[in-house]
């Protein structure tokens, strides 16, 4: 998950599991799997919080995606509390006005992630960022390389942090662009923008990449190359939004998820579901709560709902388990 989807979540809780979680909209990225390999890494584990929570909740789904929707569900919701346009949420825009960059409230925005694009048979996909191991010194002189070859197409490269750059310029108008988890892995075919300038800047960089010095560095010291970038949340901010609704967003299933990583995923699962035990307590005090559950393409809402005795007496004696709940291959 990006920094700005974290900044955009009132009292974000990511990293902090046993956080106190004020009685609000609970909103858990990645908590659903329609990866069939999620399901034998849950056998045999209990959530007792999380199970006792939809024991007296009851859930519709309030997005169902297709397959190659840019955009997450958890990041529409986001998008949508935040006051962002959900079907192309300007969080690079937000990001640049935070940042008090030139330009950030008029400007088009997108962030630019160095990437290296994993050439196959038949097709080439993105691996994950994280993987890179990119350090600021080389980050930037990357930046420096790549600026003349943006500015001659009128974009503009701003640096932030090693894995994520800004980038501003009219060709990032109504760009549509999904964020990096939403790729990685995977065919890069189906997530390129159609814009032929960017498709060209992006041929472009792989020549320069592929000769620049801190190719043949990062080369000898047995790291991976940074061989292209990914842009994403691309658009232009103009009135700084305002936030619609609160929401309280626990963020530590992203990382094992987008990895598929399964077991790492269910073994956070534990953990999170200690952070639940406020909101837990708050439902038995009578308070009103909402839990949302994402999948990558699906958005579960769980809200208080009025349960018949021969239903509380079927959840007794047949609970719903983890991997019953949390998968949906």
């Amino acid at each position: 998950m990006s920094e700005s989807l974290l900044m955009a979540s009132q009292g974000s809780l990511a990293g902090s599991p046993r956080a106190t979680i004020p009685v609000m909209h609970v909103l858990i990225p990645y908590a659903l799997s329609e990866d069939e390999a999620a399901r034998p890494a849950l056998q045999g584990q209990s959530l007792p919080r999380l199970q006792a929570l939809l024991q007296a909740m009851a859930p519709h789904t309030l997005l169902a995606l297709p397959e190659h929707s840019p955009i997450s569900a958890h990041e529409q919701l986001l998008a949508g509390a935040q006051g962002l346009d959900p079907q192309a949420p300007a969080w690079a825009a937000l990001r640049a006005h935070e940042l008090q960059l030139p330009g950030a409230g008029s400007a088009a925005w997108g962030f630019l992630t160095p990437a290296h694009w994993e050439i196959g048979q038949a097709r080439v996909s993105l691996r994950d960022p994280q993987a890179l191991d990119l350090r600021e010194d080389e980050a930037r002189a990357l930046l420096a390389a790549m600026q003349p070859f943006f500015r001659e197409d009128g974009l503009t490269l701003h640096y932030e942090q090693p894995l994520r750059w800004l980038v501003s310029g009219e060709p990032l108008r109504g760009v549509v662009s999904a964020p990096p988890e939403r790729v990685i892995g995977r065919d890069v075919a189906a997530w390129l923008p159609t814009s032929p300038l960017l498709r060209r800047l992006q041929n472009e960089m792989q020549m320069l990449l592929y000769t620049h010095a801190v190719s043949e560095a990062r080369a000898e010291r047995g790291a991976l190359a940074v061989n292209s970038f990914w842009l994403s949340a691309c658009g232009a901010l103009g009135a700084v939004p305002a936030p619609a609704q609160t929401l309280t967003l626990l963020d530590t299933l992203t990382q094992p998820a987008v990895r598929g990583d399964w077991t790492a995923w269910a073994r956070a699962w534990q953990a999170l579901d200690e952070a639940l035990a406020p909101l837990q307590a708050a439902l038995a005090a009578g308070q009103d709560v909402t839990l949302t559950l994402c999948s990558e393409l699906v958005a579960r809402r769980y809200t208080r709902a009025p349960r018949s005795a021969w239903q509380r007496l079927l959840q007794r004696f047949r609970p719903q388990q983890p991997s019953d709940i949390l998968t949906l291959a």
